[in-house]
């Protein structure tokens, strides 16, 4: 217990706000027990910055330029990381909180959250315990309890994930690279949101998905 206690948590700083890296660093840098092993600016560069550094837990933004949070998590689940990833983000809905943490996100944080809550989900993601800001626990606790339409259920994590990215104007190369998948890949997705959603092109399920809740 006392060695617990005193060992000091690695981390990496993922965010593409420098001021926000900058920040996040000098916070944890202040405070007893923490490191910070380095820091990356997207997703992809997340990848790298893990594999190399192996920190105990990685504090991860969701939207980025060069790759977003959510594919960096599913990525590192599927490659069996060590790290644990604890979500710091400005957005709380359903269209970002569901995904990260389908992919193997261990925690939730809004960057709101007071620097001692922070401290104490680092550690609690260091050791394997989830936690979640009490906004989005609030949302999830919600969402469960309310039953989700038909379109809704059907669809996968990846393919919402595809969904919300073109309702943001995305190009299908543009999702390819956020998702680390093939153009073929998300031309295959596409064509199964637009069969269950009966929508025949993008706008249409951009539409539906507004419609039937699916897009917050």
């Amino acid at each position: 217990m006392t060695e617990n206690a005193a060992r000091t948590i690695s981390l990496v700083v993922v965010d593409d706000h420098p001021v926000v890296r900058d920040g996040l660093r000098g916070m944890f840098a202040a405070a007893s027990g923490f490191e910070v092993l380095g820091e990356a600016s997207n997703g992809l560069d997340a990848l790298t910055a893990v594999e190399g550094l192996d920190p105990d837990v990685v504090l991860m933004d969701l939207r980025m330029p060069g790759g977003g949070g959510v594919a960096a998590i599913a990525e590192l689940t599927r490659r069996g990381a060590r790290s644990k990833v604890l979500v710091l983000t400005t957005y709380d809905t359903d269209s970002d909180t569901l995904p990260a943490i389908e992919a193997g996100a261990t925690g939730y944080l809004l960057k709101d959250a007071p620097r001692e809550e922070l401290f104490a989900a680092v550690r609690a993601a260091a050791d394997g315990r989830g936690v979640l800001s009490p906004a989005v626990a609030s949302r999830l606790m919600t969402r469960v309890r309310t039953p989700a339409g038909p379109a809704e259920t059907s669809l996968s994590a990846r393919e919402r994930e595809v969904l919300v990215l073109v309702a943001r104007g995305t190009t299908n190369r543009e999702i390819a690279a956020e998702l680390f998948i093939s153009e073929a890949t998300v031309k295959t997705h596409l064509t199964h949101v637009f069969a269950k959603l009966g929508a025949k092109d993008r706008a249409a399920a951009v539409a539906v998905g507004y419609d039937r809740g699916i897009l917050g």
